[in-house]
């Protein structure tokens, strides 16, 4: 009877300590879980943290072009090169007069060289067999181009080309494009502006989150615009660039990347 008492205490005895290896291994794989687990968040925080902070800054003005660009075309025909000639020259006389006349100084107006084109005529037989072909004449095409700073001149005289067309000048008039001869310190000064933009923005950032930015990593300069005021324009990747409008709108972004000071 004793040793059956003491055959049923050691195996009691083994269930105990089989209970507490166990525990102590289900407590030693807790710890370790929670070990990892707490060091994969410690380097997350550290690879976040090493982005810094990093924020886009704008700016954007108005302005007006200060110089006008005209173009216009016109033409000359005849049965040969010379009488061709003849016509185109005689056109680009009244038109280089009209302009004057209307306050074009001389130096603004440029004429481009001559084109020629050959004009060709061809005769078919009953069965559609082309069995002639001739020269019918010639067509002789040219360019003038006015630049200037009296914006306000050019324009009335773009609009208005009648006495050209009474004198029996085949003229056809471009639309003008408006250019502003400044704009290497307009860009500065948009890149200054939106520089300090996008520092306000970093410093915000920093005080609402208890941090202080540190130094300068990286700033990247984004895409430089020119629209027309009040346009509804889509921005473009590789920038837009208005010469249509007198009147104009310039803007520029810039990004800037900082470290997050300790």
């Amino acid at each position: 009877m004793e040793t059956n008492s003491e055959n049923r205490g050691e195996k009691n005895l083994m269930k105990e300590w089989k209970g507490i290896i166990i525990a102590l291994i289900a407590g030693a794989c807790a710890i370790a879980c929670v070990t990892i687990f707490s060091q994969n968040l410690v380097s997350y925080k550290k690879t976040s943290g090493s982005e810094g902070l990093s924020a886009t800054g704008s700016a954007n003005c108005d302005f007006e072009a200060d110089l006008i660009v005209w173009r216009g075309s016109f033409s000359g025909q005849g049965k040969t090169t010379q009488d061709a000639y003849r016509s185109i020259k005689k056109d680009a006389e009244l038109i280089r007069k009209y302009l004057v006349d209307n306050g074009v100084k001389e130096e603004e107006m440029v004429f481009s060289s001559v084109t020629i084109n050959t004009r060709w005529e061809y005769e078919y037989n009953d069965n559609g067999d082309r069995i002639r072909e001739y020269i019918d004449g010639y067509d002789l095409y040219q360019h003038v181009s006015i630049t200037s700073t009296d914006i306000d001149k050019i324009e009335n005289i773009s609009r208005d080309i009648s006495g050209l067309i009474e004198s029996g000048v085949q003229f056809a008039s471009d639309e003008p494009e408006y250019y502003y001869t400044k704009l290497d310190e307009l860009k500065l000064d948009l890149i200054e502006a939106a520089t300090e933009n996008a520092k306000n923005r970093i410093d915000l950032m920093a005080q609402g989150s208890g941090a202080h930015a540190g130094e300068l990593l990286n700033a990247n300069l984004g895409v430089f615009q020119i629209t027309a005021q009040n346009s509804n324009t889509e921005y473009s990747y590789g920038g837009y660039f208005d010469t249509s409008s007198r009147k104009k709108t310039a803007s520029i972004t810039v990004r800037l990347n900082y470290s997050i000071a300790d």
